[in-house]
């Protein structure tokens, strides 16, 4: 009876291993074709007046920035720059929203990634793994204090002592 129980364990955690390979197969292939969709994304919104138009790649940054001429002429500064404001956030929503169609078909839509695209919040990337951690049995030999990391790291480099991550050489 127990051979039994163990034959049947083996095949529910077999199928469940071909239904996460199949996944991550489908994941891998279209990995390629996801990069280029992404790579080649430009999401453009013009403002209601029309002196304005911004055009943003897949993460939000801005590409491209165009003004009417007569933009000066009818828009104090403060107010073109809510302008261009206001109308960059509208194409990096419009991004966004682009990118979670693209990654629909690869990722699940309840997933921490998803959540995060759509949410900016962290937190979503690791709630599963937290539930999961919260939840799990802790082992009985785990040290009291953690895990040992090493030392603290140095300070972390400023436009002083470096380009800072997402600025200057791009």
């Amino acid at each position: 009876m127990a051979e039994t129980a163990d034959r049947d364990a083996n095949q529910a955690l077999r199928a469940r291993f071909n239904e996460v390979h199949g996944q991550y197969q489908r994941l891998r292939s279209g990995m390629d074709e996801l990069q280029r969709n992404l790579s080649a994304l430009r999401a453009t919104v013009r403002s209601d007046d029309g002196f304005v138009e911004a055009t943003v790649g897949p993460r939000g940054q801005l590409i491209d920035l165009k003004l009417d001429p007569g933009v000066y002429r009818e828009l104090e500064p403060d107010e073109l720059a809510d302008e261009i404001i206001a109308v960059t956030a509208a194409a990096a929503t419009k991004a966004a929203i682009e990118v979670q169609r693209l990654m629909a078909g690869l990722i699940p839509s309840e997933s921490g990634p998803m959540r995060f695209l759509s949410d900016n919040d962290f937190g979503s990337l690791l709630r599963r793994q937290d539930a999961i951690m919260r939840d799990a049995p802790g082992p009985a030999s785990a040290p009291a204090s953690g895990p040992d990391f090493g030392p603290a790291p140095g300070p972390v480099p400023g436009p002083a002592s470096g380009p800072v991550f997402g600025l200057g050489d791009e």
